[in-house]
């Protein structure tokens, strides 16, 4: 069914044409692709068609085929002609010019078109990213349907592990899915996305194209996408016009305009995805001496230097003493170095750890989560209150449910049995349960990095083998980044994507856990099994 139809659209800015004499007719879940270099008119028409003043055509006109309920003029896509209006009327075929519509039509309109512009992430920096979405959904919908709705979409475009940061310390990838969801949230009844993965790297990319599969054109939203990347064409769009100086050079099957448009235009080829994301801590010459009236100057910590990356589960590997606490303490803001640099970074900005205060430090130290080797639980209080009151939000009692037993079926519960589990109180689990609803109080707290202090310690090779599990689903899932501590070798190497050895207070090496295990002297051996 046609929905929009633009008859020889012309717009000039600056006395340059920018688009010319554009003809195009878009259906009802149509999913157009607009191919093309930069300053072709891709943002133009894209702007145009959301209805901004700016952009209005300086000739020709955009014709809309809607449904209309004549008495409180809310709007809806074609396929709605006849069905009944939220108010009680009835909605009505109409055939409206876009720009040249009354006033308040044209508001309506407006309201029903979302759009993600290029490199603009359009978020209420001081607010969380729940209360973001929730801004976006309609006033119409109740409170808690508003919010469950809010809830889904943040899991959709995989953010609900996020959902109570600040937007202002969010990556780009992370603010731009936001984004998404805040526009989804206003149910639109056509979708525009300007670049929406143009500056974002591989990894995030994909996670975004999925998110508009999934979230617009499985819904059957009509949508239009600009890209430079031909694989967003070929892997979203039914239809792909290919701009060229302003004007319609081709239109047709994506595969084919694709093809053609490669072979006129230099674009470098996709980059492999990374194994992991992009640097997310980076140690130089970090060193901790004490000074001590029998040993003299202790150096625990000896001038390392060291980098990981996000997402990634990083082992340190070492005999007690050798320096792999004090170094995490260190990271984590605990203990002050002595000399050498510690930044972390949150968002798009490079936190120093070195320095204190709220401006520094204090502010991504709520984003680190800690698991001791020594653990402990509220005795007095079930598994809910345990988790729940290690949020330290003030939350609504059914938004902290949801948020509990989604850190239970994290680390390895199945969903039925969470929900018994939040009534049960401590001593009516096993170690490896107790274990396991530790590290789910961590990651209910939504910390970008978790640093893990002898996580297996004693427990029996079937628990240790949950608490890998848990892990590897924590970090696929919550896109977390893992800092482990352990002697046990078996659990370093199937958990670890890396490996650091230390000995002395000194970095020997880093590489693959196979590695870094083979490089332990075989007194280490015997002295890590027995630390075990």
């Amino acid at each position: 069914m046609d929905f929009i139809t633009l008859k020889n659209i012309t717009k000039t800015f600056d006395g340059v044409d920018v688009l010319k004499d554009i003809n195009l007719k878009i259906s009802e879940g149509e999913t157009l692709g607009i191919l093309g270099r930069s300053g072709s008119g891709k943002s133009v028409l894209i702007n145009m068609l959301r209805g901004t003043k700016e952009y209005t055509p300086d000739s020709g006109n955009i014709i809309m085929n809607i449904a209309v309920c004549p008495d409180c003029l809310a709007v809806e896509s074609p396929s709605h002609d006849g069905e009944k209006c939220n108010c009680g009327g009835t909605y009505e075929a109409r055939e409206v010019d876009f720009f040249k519509a009354e006033r308040k039509l044209f508001a309506s309109i407006k309201r029903r078109i979302s759009i993600m512009l290029q490199r603009n992430f359009a978020l209420y920096d001081e607010e969380t990213v729940i209360e973001n979405v929730m801004r976006a959904v309609p006033d119409t919908v109740e409170y808690e349907e508003g919010l469950y709705f809010a809830l889904e979409l943040l899991e959709m475009v995989q953010m609900n592990h996020r959902i109570t940061h600040v937007a202002r310390d969010l990556s780009g990838g992370e603010k731009q899915r936001v984004v998404l969801a805040r526009q989804l949230a206003k149910n639109p009844m056509m979708f525009l996305a300007d670049e929406p993965t143009g500056t974002l790297d591989p990894q995030t990319a994909v996670k975004l194209h999925n998110t508009l599969k999934e979230g617009v054109k499985d819904k059957n939203i009509t949508m239009l996408i600009t890209s430079h990347w031909p694989e967003v064409m070929t892997e979203l769009a039914d239809n792909v016009i290919w701009l060229e100086d302003g004007q319609i050079k081709e239109e047709g099957d994506p595969h084919d305009v694709v093809e053609h448009f490669m072979e006129t235009v230099p674009v470098p080829a996709k980059p492999e995805i990374p194994e992991f994301g992009e640097e997310e801590i980076i140690i130089k010459d970090l060193k901790k001496h004490y000074y001590s009236i029998e040993r003299g100057v202790v150096k625990a910590v000896d001038g390392i230097n060291l980098n990981i990356h996000h997402e990634e589960i990083f082992g340190i590997v070492g005999l007690s003493g050798s320096g792999k606490t004090t170094t995490t303490r260190m990271l984590i803001g605990l203990t002050e170095p002595s000399s050498g640099e510690i930044d972390i970074k949150l968002g798009d900005e490079w936190i120093d750890m070195t320095k204190g205060g709220p401006l520094n430090r204090g502010r991504i130290v709520p984003y680190i989560g800690l698991l001791h080797q020594e653990y402990s639980l509220y005795p007095h209080r079930t598994i809910l209150g345990n988790l729940t009151d290690a949020i330290s939000l003030n939350l609504p009692a059914e938004f902290g449910k949801i948020k509990a037993i989604h850190a239970l079926t994290t680390v390895g519960f199945g969903e039925n049995e969470a929900n018994v589990i939040l009534e049960k109180y401590p001593d009516q689990l096993s170690v490896g349960e107790k274990h396991r609803i530790a590290l789910a109080q961590v990651l209910i707290k939504e910390p970008k990095i978790i640093v893990l202090d002898e996580p297996t310690g004693t427990m029996d090779p079937i628990t240790r083998v949950n608490v890998t599990d848990s892990i590897l689903k924590a970090r696929t899932e919550l896109e977390q980044t893992f800092i482990i501590v352990s002697h046990d070798m078996d659990f370093v190497l199937d958990v670890c994507d890396r490996a650091a050895l230390m000995r002395g207070g000194k970095l020997l090496d880093v590489g693959t856990p196979e590695e870094i295990v083979d490089q332990l002297t075989p007194d280490e051996k015997e002295d890590m099994l027995k630390d075990r």
